[in-house]
């Protein structure tokens, strides 16, 4: 197992446990609507290597990745990247651990799309531990909304498209307050132009990747959100940057 040591704010702290990684990132009021970003990025800002941002992954982000879904109450991920990184049902190994925390022993599972190109019949609705949310708009096809409702809470967050403060406002009615988003560029896009990000957990991978990959942020124009630096994480040459609202 990857160690991971907070290098600051200091003195510095190294993690004896996962148990001791999560108390890093716990939100001290969960009653309070959280929505947290998580990313990995190449050091020259690619998200993917491949198409697929699995290639930047390291021991330590995947630990850190672990932790983030372990203290969730729900996690958020759009579409097209459920499709191209091949999410199957939402399920957390650290159940006892998120047990132990109060918590229910697996998240609530939040797929976001405004056309529902989303199939009843998948696994990740079939064979989920927890009955799965989707997210979607006023004009999505009625049908296909009709068929997801069978497997799945549908939840209408917009007229044309799912818009962030409404995604949010519905996850917390729902008393899903500590919510964890695994993007991708346009789901970030969206969630920052809302102003309704209040964390983001960037993971920078020790390798240059080169290519034309997309950024972490996409489908919006230039827009500017000051964020605070809250610690950072080093292990085995990856970093692990935590920033929350200014």
């Amino acid at each position: 197992m990857t160690e991971l040591t907070r290098v600051w704010p200091l003195p510095a702290a190294t993690a004896e446990d996962d148990a001791g990684v999560a108390d890093w990132y716990e939100v001290a009021d969960r009653s309070e609507p959280w929505l947290r970003m998580n990313f990995v990025s190449s050091l020259d800002g690619a998200v993917t290597v491949g198409g697929l941002s699995g290639g930047l992954g390291t021991d330590a982000d995947k630990r850190v990745f672990d932790t983030l879904r372990t203290l969730a109450d729900v996690v958020i991920v759009g579409a097209g990247t459920v499709r191209a990184e091949g999410y199957g049902p939402m399920r957390v190994d650290a159940a006892e651990q998120r047990v132990a925390r109060g918590l229910p022993a697996q998240p609530v599972f939040a797929i976001v799309s405004a056309r529902l190109d989303l199939d009843a019949d998948d696994r990740i609705f079939q064979d989920a531990p927890v009955r799965p949310i989707v997210a979607t708009c006023e004009t999505a096809d009625p049908e296909r909304r009709r068929r997801l409702a069978e497997v799945a809470d549908v939840l209408v967050c917009g007229r044309d498209r799912v818009e962030g403060t409404a995604l949010k406002a519905a996850l917390a009615e729902r008393g899903l307050t500590q919510m964890h988003s695994e993007g991708g560029p346009h789901l970030f896009g969206a969630m920052a132009e809302a102003d309704a990000v209040d964390e983001l957990c960037l993971t920078l991978s020790p390798m240059i990747a080169g290519g034309f990959a997309p950024r972490i942020i996409a489908g919006v124009d230039e827009l500017r959100h000051s964020m605070r630096l809250g610690h950072v994480i080093e292990g085995d040459g990856t970093l692990l940057l935590r920033y929350v609202r200014a």
